[in-house]
């Protein structure tokens, strides 16, 4: 949707503001709200220099026109309505940039704002973008630990840096990361004066719709993350960290997703295993985004989900001489299910959503279903955003992005997210999980297995 065709902007006299019904994705999430676990998405970039307020504040206000879709509010209603709908206005209802103030822990604060304080649905635009200045370089060690755990240090004075770090907090109801980066790189283009068009992505084979025979059927019963020492409080607990990119050879048949997706399978068998649980097949749900990058991006919820099975014994056996083939199979299965037409949540959620009966009936019967489905909901979420495409450069003072960290909601049932993302030739890595189910000690053993196991997936041919 362009500036031209936002029902806000129309020409004439001014009128009440334009309205757009709920797609699917956005009212099941409506449905599944729990103030307890907010459904936020954290973008976390980090730059090396500093930001000028004001110029900074602009940039974002025009980014956020040249994307009007984003400027939306939830319509009120009365329980009998038979759609939630998205009311589009001119301008944003809120200053959606702040600063927030320099200390030891502003990074860990932010880091805790944007998992327990969802941006409201009843104010335009649903999403906060939170600077972090001079952030100092003892604090920066913080980047691996959890949410309101102090990071260990050698107790110096923190020393001021120049840097600055980005906090793109999302209600993922109505939005989600790449749409939001896709604004943040209009945002400094137009602060630094720059190109930040995206990369041009990467090219590969057409693959034919075809699953393959030997895959894992999806009917049985999946695997749950085992607990581990559960914290009284409830919410989501975030740990992030830096690894290095995987080697991959040249011309194998997989892609770094495909050693991402085997990295947490075996991973996850390893915290079961370790945790006692029986072994059953794991399934890893993988978001899937056909959309442009480029300027025309659709803004929303836009991915797809699909589900990539493993079952038992082909993650029981994973030695070096087993790996290749491992690997071979998960690339093939990924290639399969993101060629398969598929809605976004499934034809189950689409005929949940047809308005049909009154809205409030249809969020009780979701929630519901939700709650009775959830011995089968997929073990936990792989989101690989993969390289970051656009360079996000804020000019010649504040630079280019070095580190780009997302991290996608961990409620319950799964209970655990990975999301991914590679900038600089780094693998940014973000681990979240709901306090309900693992805690700070928890998330740091899944990061060294995540580390261990992506080492495992280096092998040296194809």
């Amino acid at each position: 949707m362009t500036a031209l065709e936002h029902p806000a902007r129309a020409g004439g006299p001014p009128g009440p503001p334009g309205r757009i019904p709920f797609p699917v994705v956005d009212e099941v999430a409506r449905h599944c709200l729990q103030e307890e676990e907010p459904e936020t998405v954290h973008i976390e970039v980090h730059l090396p220099g500093p930001l000028d307020r004001d110029r900074l504040r602009t940039a974002f206000a025009e980014a956020l026109r040249r994307h009007p879709r984003i400027l939306m509010r939830e319509a009120p209603g009365g329980w009998y309505r038979r759609r939630y709908e998205w009311e589009l206005t001119a301008e944003p209802d809120v200053e959606v940039v702040t600063f927030s103030p320099v200390g030891r822990c502003a990074l860990r604060d932010a880091r805790t704002r944007a998992l327990t304080e969802a941006p409201p649905l009843s104010a335009s635009p649903p999403i906060r973008l939170e600077v972090v200045e001079g952030a100092s370089d003892v604090e920066g060690s913080e980047a691996t630990d959890a949410v309101g755990v102090p990071a260990p240090h050698d107790g110096a004075e923190p020393r001021r840096s120049d840097g600055t770090v980005l906090f793109l907090t999302i209600n993922h109801t109505a939005l989600d990361g790449p749409a939001c980066l896709r604004v943040l790189a209009t945002a400094a283009e137009v602060y630094g004066g720059r190109d930040n068009s995206p990369a041009a992505p990467p090219v590969r084979g057409a693959e034919a719709p075809h699953v393959p025979e030997d895959t894992p059927s999806n009917w049985a019963r999946p695997a749950r993350v085992a607990p581990g020492t559960p914290e009284p409080s409830p919410g989501n607990g975030l740990l992030v960290t830096e690894l290095p990119l995987p080697h991959r050879p040249k011309g194998s048949p997989y892609t770094v997703n495909d050693q991402l997706m085997v990295t947490t399978a075996l991973t996850l068998t390893h915290w079961n295993r370790e945790h006692g649980a029986r072994p059953r097949p794991l399934r890893i749900t993988m978001p899937v985004d056909d959309r442009p990058r480029d300027a025309g991006m659709p803004i929303g919820n836009g991915t797809r989900l699909v589900e990539v099975p493993f079952s038992p014994e082909e993650l029981a056996a994973h030695g070096p001489a087993d790996m290749p083939a491992l690997l071979h199979r998960t690339a093939t299965r990924t290639r399969a299910l993101k060629s398969l037409p598929r809605p976004q949540l499934g034809h189950g959620a689409a005929l949940l959503t047809a308005p049909v009966t009154p809205v409030a009936w249809r969020a009780a019967l979701t929630r519901g279903l939700r709650r009775a489905a959830a011995p089968w909901t997929s073990t936990t979420l792989l989101s690989n955003i993969g390289r970051v495409p656009y360079p996000l450069d804020f000019g010649e003072d504040a630079g280019r992005a070095h580190a780009v960290w997302f991290s996608a909601p961990a409620r319950m049932p799964r209970g655990l997210t990975v999301t991914t993302a590679s900038t600089a030739g780094r693998l940014h890595l973000a681990l979240r999980w709901s306090r309900t189910l693992l805690s700070h000690g928890d998330g740091a053993h899944l990061r060294d297995l995540f580390e261990h196991y992506l080492h495992t997936t280096e092998v040296s041919g194809p």
